[in-house]
């Protein structure tokens, strides 16, 4: 009789289970052919209604932020950073609530550093304005022209505009804007930004301690990967960079990447 009860109890839960389990089953394949039927029908476009736009986008093109310690350098001259007419459009910056704009630490720190040619380190250059223009005629004829969503001329009720402090992302809205609405405008451009400790639109190191805390070492323990510092040892061979020059692959990459969005000399 025990073990009669025994068995009852043992097989009990497991009909439960099993009976929830092809319940599952049914609600599955019962909401699969709905969204089938659901795909198969045609939307009626003139009963959606667009509310909001969010476009998130980085700067420009710009000079590298450190320069490499080699004898022949990349020339950054002041021609570089020419404003392209098309792209110029009057602003103005403030804090979130629309007080003074915040002092930026960032630009500070890039004017300590000068490029061979004369240009501060980390400025957005002619090419990144262009970049920017373009991306900003793309959006034009997407929710201007093709979707009438926004007014052809710059509105400050229907945008409101955010950037981090730094010189090289505020110039990059602006030219961005500048190809949104054709340099036309019905009111003040207002930039609104954040102070640098409470800064939440980059990686903010100063402010979150998790932050800290997750990314402690990651930088030393990528480069003691096996064969890492032996290619980086390579790589700087190659370039004519000292051994004990602190120079690791980001900073590679960064002067790279930077060189390579520049127009180059004729004959080079």
């Amino acid at each position: 009789m025990i073990s009669g009860l025994f068995r009852v109890r043992l097989w009990a839960p497991v009909g439960v289970f099993t009976s929830l389990v092809h319940c599952l089953h049914q609600r599955r394949v019962a909401l699969a052919e709905l969204r089938g039927a659901d795909d198969q029908k045609a939307v009626d476009q003139s009963l959606l209604e667009l509310k909001m736009v969010q476009v998130v986008f980085r700067h420009g093109a710009r000079s590298p932020l450190k320069p490499l310690p080699q004898e022949e350098q990349v020339e950054w001259k002041p021609q570089l950073l020419e404003v392209p007419p098309q792209t110029q459009f009057d602003y103005t910056v403030t804090n979130l609530v629309g007080g003074p704009k915040p002092h930026s630490p960032f630009d500070s720190q890039y004017q300590k550093t000068t490029l061979k040619g004369g240009v501060f380190a980390g400025q957005l250059t002619k090419v990144g304005m262009q970049q920017m223009f373009a991306l900003g005629e793309r959006l034009r004829k997407k929710y201007v022209e093709d979707t009438p969503f926004l007014s052809p001329t710059f509105n400050p009720v229907e945008v409101f505009i955010r950037s981090t402090n730094i010189y090289r992302n505020l110039e990059s809205t602006r030219c961005l804007l500048a190809g949104l609405f054709q340099r036309q405008k019905e009111g003040p451009i207002v930039i609104h930004t954040d102070e640098a400790s409470s800064e939440v639109l980059y990686p903010n190191y100063q402010n979150c301690w998790s932050l800290q805390e997750r990314t402690r070492g990651r930088k030393q323990a990528a480069a003691l990967q096996p064969g890492i510092s032996e290619d980086l040892e390579t790589v700087k061979e190659g370039m004519g960079i000292a051994s004990g020059d602190r120079v690791d692959f980001l900073i590679l990459f960064d002067n790279v990447a930077a060189e390579q969005e520049q127009p180059r000399p004729r004959g080079s």
